[in-house]
């Protein structure tokens, strides 16, 4: 009785070390690179280094395509990109609807994040535009925050071209006094931001948090009608204005992925990231001048324990 027993747990044994090994054969399913968006700002370039390279750990290949937040969607639902990491929700357009409604966009679930979005200001802004922050103030003084080439409008940094045209919307929608000014890149508006604020000129830009900036410079929020529901920017009406809809932080893929790399899907799915986490990479990389390449390794080096929960939801 006792050999049986034994070799009853001999082939148990054996059973679980043939299971664990077909999973280990089985990543990676393709030596095909796994084709990842990377997107212009950079909490954007740390939640996707931060996956590549830990995908690399599991021996597949990988590389990183640039591609803009909206022209992305085409790619993906026509599977010549494989994934994105980081997709604001309130910052995409009817494609990504009809993706994931037809399937061809695969919605993979909530990054971690705690987003915001509107529009901010330095706080020595309300001497010069008594009412703030209630948007309502803005009808009044719209001159304070002019320039020359806006006069007798104010001016609005907005997001880069690519990103949408979310604030032109909402300044339309609601016949705000205000000329929207379309940022280079995430750079080029927090440039603008630090250069007027250095001396003391008019600045108001939309912006976003998670963002190192808030750790460095003071900031305050244009405030909204609260609404019921979802906040519908380019239909709201000047009285009842609600702003801006805040987003969720999701990560998508494309169907094809799913299909060719099923426990790299699963690695997407387990993955998560914090407001503390891409805050400080975005801090050492915008401002303490360290290579987005480095501080990634440097995170992964000592976070093993946080990555390799990521691994072994993928081989289970």
């Amino acid at each position: 009785m006792k050999k049986l027993f034994l070799g009853f747990l001999i082939g148990v044994f054996s059973l679980t070390l043939s299971i664990n090994s077909a999973f280990s054969s089985s990543i990676p399913e393709s030596k095909d690179p796994i084709k990842i968006v990377i997107n212009d700002w950079t909490g954007q370039h740390v939640s996707t280094k931060i996956a590549g390279e830990v995908l690399k750990k599991m021996g597949y290949n990988v590389e990183y395509v640039s591609a803009g937040a909206l022209p992305m969607l085409a790619a993906i639902a026509a599977g010549d990109l494989d994934f994105v990491t980081e997709v604001w929700t309130n910052n995409v357009n009817q494609f990504y609807h009809d993706g994931i409604a037809s399937g061809d966009i695969i919605l993979v679930g909530e990054l971690g994040l705690s987003p915001q979005e509107g529009w901010i200001y330095p706080p020595y802004m309300e001497e010069k535009c008594p009412g703030l922050p209630n948007y309502m103030a803005l009808y009044d003084c719209a001159m304070a925050f002019g320039r020359a080439d806006t006069f007798p409008k104010g001016r609005l940094i907005t997001y880069p071209a690519d990103w949408g045209t979310r604030s032109k919307d909402v300044v339309a929608a609601i016949d705000m006094p205000f000329i929207p000014i379309a940022g280079g890149s995430e750079g080029a508006m927090v440039a603008e931001l630090q250069s007027a604020i250095k001396k003391k000129e008019p600045v108001i830009s939309m912006f976003w948090q998670p963002h190192w900036i808030f750790a460095t410079q003071e900031f305050n929020w244009v405030k909204w009608n609260p609404v019921d529901g979802p906040c519908e920017e380019e239909t709201q009406k000047k009285d009842t204005a609600c702003g801006f809809e805040q987003a969720q932080v999701v990560k998508i893929s494309s169907k094809q992925f799913k299909e060719k790399y099923p426990h790299a899907f699963k690695f997407l799915d387990a993955y998560t990231l914090n407001n503390d986490i891409e805050n400080l990479g975005m801090l050492e990389i915008d401002v303490n001048g360290k290579k987005l390449e480095a501080w990634v390794d440097e995170w992964i080096a000592s976070n093993e324990s946080v990555w390799q929960a990521w691994i072994d939801a993928a081989k289970s």
